[in-house]
């Protein structure tokens, strides 16, 4: 049930971080998700942690999560560089560790999955063991079920299968509705049945082009679905909140900018605080204590 009022915030380019946040700090967004995709483009996450902590000792903002988004199954080297992620989350505040599930490139989901309950059962023991949940992003990365890219994770059948393989209560879910709907999935039944391993979430919204889908399917040269801020597009957030609640999430919501086909370019800030605000409007505002309690 409700404990508190879920915090709104936004996902960084890790690279980015230290040019960017000091300009975003005081514009309302409560926490920043932290991403990294494939590389660290040079930076060392131990100093690294140093200079966010720094960064952010003057407000109230935290880190929500640390993401590096990879493919551990492929790349020996991107399963060391998970660990590297678990063991040093704590260094940034934080004990969300958000990635991709991986895959074996150009095969199927059930393909995969032996080596990702090798894997990721390893990686599992390691977050137990330091505190941390693995959330596994939901987005299918141009993949399919039968032809993988870096994420077997995006369907909800993958999701059982996964959990099933890998028990450890560490593992869980970075949802975001728009990964959903690009599958045509109903996102708040989704929600509905997958909120208890929900780990951590994305604010991200969808407008699925139902007139091209009638007339071209889904997978013709048009996307069948345009990625928004929330507030932009069909997913009623009020009865995200709800579930979250309702079911004791204890994490946070950070938009996923960098996608909308209109708020984008020198209009993305303007879209970000949109749906900051929106998003808080739906969660219910603030804490306001009761005046009776005093």
């Amino acid at each position: 049930m409700m404990k508190r009022i879920i915090p709104v915030g936004t996902c960084i380019p890790g690279e980015r971080f230290t040019k960017w946040v000091p300009a975003l700090m005081g514009k309302g967004f409560e926490c920043f998700s932290i991403n990294f995709h494939m590389e660290f483009h040079g930076i060392e996450l131990e100093p690294f942690a140093d200079e966010v902590r720094e960064i952010l000792s003057g407000g109230e903002e935290y880190v929500a999560s640390l993401g590096y988004y990879c493919n551990a199954l492929q790349y020996e080297e991107h399963k060391k560089s998970l660990e590297k992620c678990i063991d040093l989350a704590h260094k940034f505040g934080t004990n969300r560790v958000t990635t991709f599930a991986g895959g074996l490139e150009g095969q199927s989901v059930d393909a995969s999955m032996p080596k990702f309950k090798e894997v990721f059962g390893e990686l599992c023991r390691r977050a137990e063991d330091k505190g941390v949940k693995i959330c596994i992003e939901n987005c299918p990365m141009d993949g399919s079920w039968k032809h993988v890219t870096c994420n077997i994770g995006f369907n909800p059948r993958a999701w059982e299968m996964m959990f099933n393989e890998v028990s450890s209560p560490a593992l869980g879910l970075e949802w975001e509705p728009a990964h959903q709907m690009g599958q045509l999935i109903d996102p708040i039944a989704n929600l509905r049945k997958f909120a208890p391993r929900v780990y951590h979430m994305h604010g991200k919204d969808a407008n699925v082009k139902r007139d091209l889908i009638a007339s071209e399917g889904i997978i013709g040269a048009q996307a069948p679905v345009d990625m928004r801020f929330p507030g932009f597009g069909e997913v009623d957030w009020r009865q995200v909140f709800t579930i979250l609640y309702q079911n004791g999430y204890d994490s946070d919501i950070c938009i996923e900018g960098y996608h909308d086909p209109l708020f984008s370019g020198e209009f993305e800030m303007t879209g970000q605080l949109q749906a900051l605000n929106y998003l808080k409007w739906c969660r219910g505002g603030s804490f306001v204590p009761n005046p009776w309690d005093k």
